[in-house]
């Protein structure tokens, strides 16, 4: 729900519900996203040579766009749940956060465990459900979650809810008669159907004077695919679309009830939802800017809305029931932040912002076990990739958390072979994806080697890390083969540990401890090619010796290499490629199969 930041800091919080019963099918995030005024500040220090294990951290390409930290997004708690469609509209939440084997083929794996869901002010929906299973009111449960506040009854206003902006065009549909009205006043009546609008504002011929406003006849007005309460009005910059919904306070608290939790909620759940997503809109309208043309947001930066598709006869039960009411502190109306779950303790907003708000502080939440996110974890994060999001240049060799009095991460310093960055906890979770603030770092890693000659391998020594485990062992994994043991790690304090392996053939290795499988790296093992250019040939021998091996004279065109002419080597090893080499950068590949890795030549540089 919420995207209104609090003044001092922006927060960013995802939730989720997960399925509750039968008839929940699906259960879409939780998402707090607030923009505040203040930046991020980070510090960086340099760190001495020596001080930290000097551990290498592979770089992978990052496959997806991490998110920044140089801007925090939050809301101030959302949560979509459907239960009406297998696709909940933000994105899906798993049933489940238990799994029977966490994998992470990254050399750097950071394991993260952790406990709820949001940012953890104000009331946790998963506790609202528990304390009205047994047998609380809705006001003994919003006056438990939000400290010194009263509920009382506030006259209905209109909210302007944002459904599309920057679009092009948009589908607008009736079932009955309706009109539209342009800003001269000038009104056409449409009949009943479908009106594709572009930016041009063009209906019927006719080229109308934005904003427009599209009133319902008998029948909701349908939005893409859709249908809402209320008016519909569309602004026009000249090439995009800006589409509002405006209908009233009550309208809109009955398309969010039911986008935000289960139907199949006890009454006073959700009539306590009912009151804090009525007070929240209400807050919100009055920090507005008023040069927008809307106040609320209809997706996880502000509450979900789905619309009519959201009503169903317990949520307008609820609705109705608490008609016009809302939360109030010191006379004014509470902007009532929840999220999904909290954990098990709520958190201050004195410690989540900086900002001491009388109502949003730290109490029991004892009925969040209810929810799935209660304990989450363990989550496999790529070292790299988390590095890569932070900012961190040099990688990552350890994330060192400190708490607040709630458990929840207040600061992260993040470790790199030479400097360290201190983040606000919030900037880590929102940067890895995690579902709350309240989190413990684990590491495993192990460091990358050469590739090796094959056949001179006697003993190699595999350095990494393995910190926050109880007992660790190592893995490997030949070509061909099932992964087998190798055998335990003994870390040091710190954490590091070093340990020989005896690899013949190119082999996998990956630490494991319990249901985590990670820090994958490979011990390369490839023939020793050599090769040099001789007027119109190319010789040279592939050790260890054997006859029929494939070789292949290459030649790099830009960032590729392509195969110009192939042969094989004789008894001894060698091979004699004949071919009149035009100027360039050649090298010999040989892919000698029997799990081993291709070798390749020194290059050869033809001027």
């Amino acid at each position: 729900m919420l995207r209104r930041a609090l003044p001092v800091i922006a927060l960013v919080a995802l939730g989720a519900l997960g399925a509750l019963a039968a008839s929940v099918v699906a259960l879409g995030s939780f998402r707090d996203t607030t923009t505040g005024s203040s930046t991020d500040v980070t510090t960086t220090t340099t760190i001495p040579t020596g001080t930290v294990p000097t551990l290498p951290v592979t770089t992978v390409p990052l496959t997806t766009t991490a998110p920044t930290t140089t801007a925090l997004t939050t809301t101030a708690r959302t949560t979509t749940a459907s239960t009406t469609s297998t696709t909940a509209t933000t994105s899906t939440v798993p049933t489940s956060t238990s799994t029977t084997s966490a994998v992470s083929a990254s050399p750097t794996t950071i394991v993260i465990d952790g406990h709820g869901w949001g940012h953890g002010m104000g009331m946790s929906q998963w506790g609202d459900y528990g304390y009205a299973k047994h047998g609380w009111t809705y006001t003994q449960i919003l006056t438990h979650y939000y400290t010194g506040v009263t509920v009382a009854a506030k006259p209905e206003v209109p909210v302007r809810i944002l459904l599309f902006d920057g679009v092009k065009r948009v589908a607008l549909t009736s079932d009955s008669p309706w009109k539209v009205t342009d800003a001269t006043g000038a009104s056409v009546a449409l009949p009943a159907g479908k009106l594709v609008l572009g930016a041009d504002l063009m209906i019927s011929g006719r080229a109308l004077t934005g904003p427009l406003t599209f009133e319902p006849g008998t029948t909701p007005l349908t939005v893409g695919t859709r249908s809402y309460r209320g008016s519909v009005v569309a602004t026009s910059t000249g090439t995009k679309l800006q589409i509002v919904n405006r209908l009233g306070l009550e309208q809109y608290v009955g398309g969010v009830l039911g986008s935000e939790v289960p139907s199949s909620w006890p009454a006073e759940a959700l009539k306590a939802q009912a009151v804090a997503a009525r007070s929240y809109a209400l807050a919100e309208l009055t920090t507005v800017v008023t040069a927008r043309a809307y106040d609320l947001f209809s997706d996880t930066r502000s509450q979900a809305y789905l619309g009519i598709a959201a009503e169903t006869p317990t949520t307008l039960a609820a609705v109705s029931a608490t008609a016009g009411q809302v939360i109030l502190s010191g006379g004014q109306v509470a902007t009532a932040y929840y999220s999904s779950s909290t954990g098990g303790r709520t958190e201050s907003s004195l410690d989540a912002t900086g900002k001491d708000i009388p109502y949003l502080q730290s109490v029991d939440d004892p009925y969040d076990t209810f929810s799935p996110n209660h304990n989450w974890g363990p989550v496999l994060v790529d070292g790299a990739k988390a590095a890569k999001a932070l900012g961190v240049p040099g990688g990552l060799i350890d994330l060192q958390v400190t708490n607040g009095p709630t458990g929840r991460a207040q600061k992260v310093v993040a470790v790199s072979p030479t400097a360290s960055t201190t983040f606000r906890g919030e900037t880590i979770r929102s940067a890895l994806s995690l579902r709350s603030t309240w989190f413990s770092v684990r590491w495993l890693a192990l460091a990358k080697t050469q590739t090796l000659p094959a056949g001179k391998v006697t003993s190699v020594t595999l350095t990494g890390v393995a910190r926050g485990f109880a007992s660790v062992q190592l893995e490997a994994k030949a070509s061909g083969s099932a992964w087998a043991l190798v055998g335990p790690v003994t870390p040091a304090a710190d954490g590091s540990f070093s340990i020989a392996v005896r690899p013949t053939v190119t082999t996998l290795y990956r630490l494991v401890t319990g249901s985590i499988h990670g820090a994958q790296v490979t011990v390369a093992i490839a023939p020793v090619v050599t090769a040099a250019a001789a007027a119109g040939t190319v010789t040279g021998t592939v050790a260890p010796t054997a006859a029929g091996l494939p070789v292949e004279l290459q030649l790099r065109t830009g960032s590729s290499w392509h195969t110009i002419v192939a042969s094989t080597t004789d008894a001894a090893g060698g091979f004699s490629v004949g071919a009149q080499l035009a100027p360039g950068t050649y090298r010999v590949r040989c892919v000698p199969g029997g799990g081993l890795s291709p070798g390749l030549s020194a290059l050869i540089v033809i001027t």
